[in-house]
């Protein structure tokens, strides 16, 4: 690798960390590569700070814009192709998690619609299928979550992140007033 030591230890652990994230090595890096670039990278660029063929820089960014994870550009007097990855987290966040929705979670709630529309008889498929109810149900409600959080601005996001375990404390007091206000109405 032709990179300045701290660039490469965060590459390298991209990589790393890579096929942990269902990526493969090459690919985490390029990410890594072009999140930390102070400006756009060509192919060749790219390909000389790694040590990369020029065909697997290439498919490298093919998947990275299949993930919508990188921006493709082009630059005055210059033929060749550019790619960025944005510069705002919540923005990365925001793409990884409606990819991942796309690739993992809508597939399989539409595998739980169709189990639930099915009349189970066996009573090892009616337990099953109680069990299928319970995941559909968790899996609505943290898509509804997440399509709020999406709605949110970064700086929004941000601050509700901070605010960890108080959220927690809020809900306890919450539910402490409702609790007293249904005691003395029917008190």
């Amino acid at each position: 690798m032709n990179l300045p030591p701290l660039t490469q230890q965060f590459v390298m652990h991209f990589g790393e960390m890579g096929s942990r994230w269902g990526i493969n090595r090459t690919v985490g890096q390029i990410y890594a590569l072009l999140y930390v670039s102070s400006k756009p990278l060509n192919a060749d660029d790219v390909g000389e700070a790694l040590g990369f063929s020029r065909s697997n820089v290439s498919m490298g960014l093919k998947e990275l814009q299949s993930w919508n994870l990188v921006k493709l550009m082009h630059l005055p007097n210059d033929r060749r192709e550019y790619f960025q990855a944005p510069e705002d987290v919540w923005a990365i966040f925001r793409t990884l998690a409606n990819e991942r929705r796309k690739r993992e979670i809508d597939p399989t709630l539409s595998m739980l619609r169709d189990a639930l529309m099915e009349t189970p008889t066996e009573p090892a498929d009616i337990h099953a299928q109680e069990r299928m109810k319970l995941m559909h149900g968790f899996i609505e409600m943290m898509t509804d979550w997440l399509d709020e959080m999406q709605k949110m601005d970064s700086a929004t996001l941000a601050s509700l992140m901070k605010m960890g375990t108080n959220v927690q404390k809020l809900m306890v007091v919450k539910q402490r007033v409702q609790q007293a206000f249904t005691g003395n109405r029917h008190g």
